[in-house]
């Protein structure tokens, strides 16, 4: 399957955070949205951000260490969307500049919100479908 995902990450603590060559980041405790995709495989890509051990490559491997991922959105499509996503996110989040977008022209591709459900919503607005993790999470 390809597409697009959103993590939905907590943060238990604020705490200042080395995110590779960003730097220092202070990160307030609270919700965030990471905006990916995986045009080879969502499934694996997902499976490799709830993996423990695994080399830091992306921006999100740093935070995925000092946070814990709360849900997963998809969303099936052949063309990229990524940066699609993340300008829809960015008009209603603020965001951590340059957090996962080296690659491309936006500003972020990971918000924030001390709420979760208006990320959910938000998810849900945009068509995307929930991942489970396990089925413990179903339940």
């Amino acid at each position: 399957m390809k597409g697009s995902y959103i993590l939905i990450l907590r943060l238990a603590e604020s705490r200042e955070y080395k995110i590779g060559k960003l730097g220092t980041i202070l990160f307030k405790k609270g919700y965030y949205a990471y905006v990916g995709s995986a045009m080879n495989s969502i499934e694996k890509r997902i499976l490799r951000h709830l993996s423990k051990n695994k080399r830091f490559h992306w921006h999100i491997d740093y935070l995925l260490k000092i946070s814990h991922i709360e849900d997963i959105f998809y969303k099936e499509s052949e063309r990229k969307e990524e940066c699609d996503i993340a300008a829809i996110m960015q008009k209603k989040f603020s965001s951590i500049p340059n957090f996962g977008s080296s690659d491309c022209s936006c500003e972020s591709h990971l918000f924030f919100s001390p709420s979760r459900e208006r990320f959910i919503e938000e998810c849900k607005r945009m068509g995307m479908m929930q991942f489970y993790k396990d089925r413990s999470d179903r339940e």
